[in-house]
């Protein structure tokens, strides 16, 4: 069948189908959004990606479910999804995570997505270029207390969440971490989301905070950037509320009362991870939006966070924990991508129907109203935080960027305490565990990073490439989470020095 036939027979509008037959071996396949193709510029970003990856390309008119039956004909492992930013919005996302899990019958994802874009195609084809080349993270800036020991980075500075004023900084490998206090006085501090309402405290200055932040993003000039405190589309606050990042134009700049100043930046290329941040990733159908100006001026290849607002975190710190507990293992995708199927598979353990539920997310009384939908559509008959959060965070985190982009936290020599390997034999695959004398159960499963919102992770495992129809084979008695990307084993009981082997069915 000629190519331009087998599409005309699924109903699909193709980009290129003269010059690009369907690459049955492909695992990548490009989505032009709405108006890209007839866009010049905007077409040459969705071409440069299928070049980069020698991809599968396609577009649609009006809505991406046109191509669902090429997804589910294809079946690729990864899916880059180039977009106009006047066409991304929260349900776009919502959305999105979904079909990933509709191209089979099970309850996991089946690619793994990024979406490109820009504030306009030159930035859209940045993120593209930026995006090529490995990076290996080794210096970062955050506005969280949890990296603060520094352990995975070169260089790195802070400002403190936990307690007001603290900002520290660590010069260069092996070298101490230093903290600072700014100096706090008493003042008029706003009640953060109570507009005219204040309460006289010891605090520190917006001005001196801000600036705090702006020196230490110069003078890093970090590959990693990661925040917390409130934020909307429009805004990202310091700790504290003391200040504020905004966007103008596609530009990031401090908001300084009497003299707002520009962003520093070098065109260093970098990953953004807004982890605890409300909104901050939803572009809400404006290129004049934080995300956007993120990717632009801040030069973020990749960048992850929430396109509504978050309260109990999971999606986000869990994809922060997989990617921080093993440093190296994981590109970010591949981290954020194994954090949601072990969500997946703790919703089906709740009750089978939560894989599928739909959160409320569109009436006022959101989180009452999602309690009574767990209850009214599931076993599940006294619903809890923990089940409202698990519901609430599943669809609604946001990849931007190259899903198959090589991206990584260095490693650090003391923590590589395991080896995993995997063959294939005839109709089996064998994954083979190695720990090292030195290995730690504890570390693997996270270390207690964040346990207020994420307890222990399993054992977990991204196959080098993706099997067909994997199961346990006979006899094998572990408790797994398992698709045809990963592998995950719960309550592993794992021992320092031992070898230990897992046998898989294939077909």
């Amino acid at each position: 069948m000629k190519i331009s036939n087998f599409f005309v027979a699924l109903g699909l509008v193709v980009a290129g189908c003269q010059q690009q037959p369907v690459s049955q071996s492909s695992d990548y396949l490009v989505i032009a959004g709405r108006g890209i193709q007839a866009d010049s510029a905007w077409s040459q970003v969705a071409t440069a990606l299928v070049d980069k990856h020698q991809a599968n390309l396609a577009s649609y008119e009006n809505s991406i479910d046109e191509v669902m039956p090429l997804i589910q004909k294809m079946n690729p492992r990864y899916v880059a999804l180039v977009e106009k930013p006047e066409n991304l919005g929260r349900d776009y996302i919502i959305h999105l995570n979904q079909m990933s899990r509709q191209v089979d019958d099970d309850i996991y994802a089946d690619f793994l997505w990024g979406v490109i874009t820009g504030y306009d195609a030159d930035a859209a084809m940045k993120m593209v270029k930026n995006s090529t080349e490995p990076l290996v993270v080794k210096d970062a800036v955050s506005t969280i207390m949890e990296l603060n020991s520094a352990k995975w980075f070169n260089r790195y500075a802070w400002l403190d969440d936990h307690q007001e004023g603290l900002w520290g900084e660590k010069k260069g490998p092996g070298q101490e971490v230093v903290t600072h206090q700014l100096p706090l006085t008493k003042r008029d501090v706003p009640v953060h989301g109570q507009k005219g309402k204040f309460v006289f405290r010891e605090a520190a200055d917006p001005e001196e905070e801000m600036q705090k932040f702006y020196d230490i993003y110069a003078e890093i000039n970090p590959d990693l950037v990661v925040t917390a405190a409130h934020a909307t589309e429009r805004n990202l606050e310091m700790p504290f509320s003391l200040g504020n990042i905004k966007p103008k134009n596609g530009v990031l700049y401090m908001d300084f009362k009497d003299h707002p100043k520009d962003l520093v930046e070098s065109g260093k290329r970098k990953i953004y991870l807004p982890i605890g941040n409300c909104l901050i990733a939803n572009v809400n159908n404006t290129k004049e939006s934080m995300a956007i100006a993120w990717m632009n001026s801040g030069n973020a290849a990749t960048m992850v966070g929430y396109v509504v607002t978050t309260w109990y975190g999971r999606n986000g710190w869990g994809g922060l924990k997989y990617w921080l507990t093993t440093p190296g293992r994981y590109t970010a995708a591949e981290a954020f991508y194994l954090n949601q199927q072990d969500m997946m598979y703790q919703l089906n353990e709740m009750d089978p129907k939560m894989a599928t539920l739909k959160f409320p997310f569109d009436v006022e009384d959101r989180f009452e109203s999602g309690i009574q939908v767990i209850q009214d559509s599931t076993a599940i008959k006294e619903a809890t935080e923990t089940h409202l959060g698990f519901l609430h965070d599943r669809d609604v985190l946001a990849y931007y960027g190259d899903p198959k982009w090589n991206v990584r936290l260095q490693e650090i020599a003391e923590e590589n305490d395991f080896t995993v390997s995997s063959e294939i034999q005839g109709k089996k695959c064998i994954v083979t565990i190695t720990t090292k004398d030195n290995f730690s159960l504890e570390r693997m499963q996270g270390n207690h990073f964040k346990e207020e919102h994420v307890l222990d992770l399993p054992f977990s495992y991204f196959f080098p490439e993706r099997l067909n129809n994997p199961r346990l084979a006979a006899g094998q008695q572990w408790k797994v989470a398992l698709d045809e990307n990963f592998l995950m084993v719960y309550q592993p009981d794992f021992e320092p020095g031992k070898t230990y082997t897992i046998e898989l069915d294939v077909d």
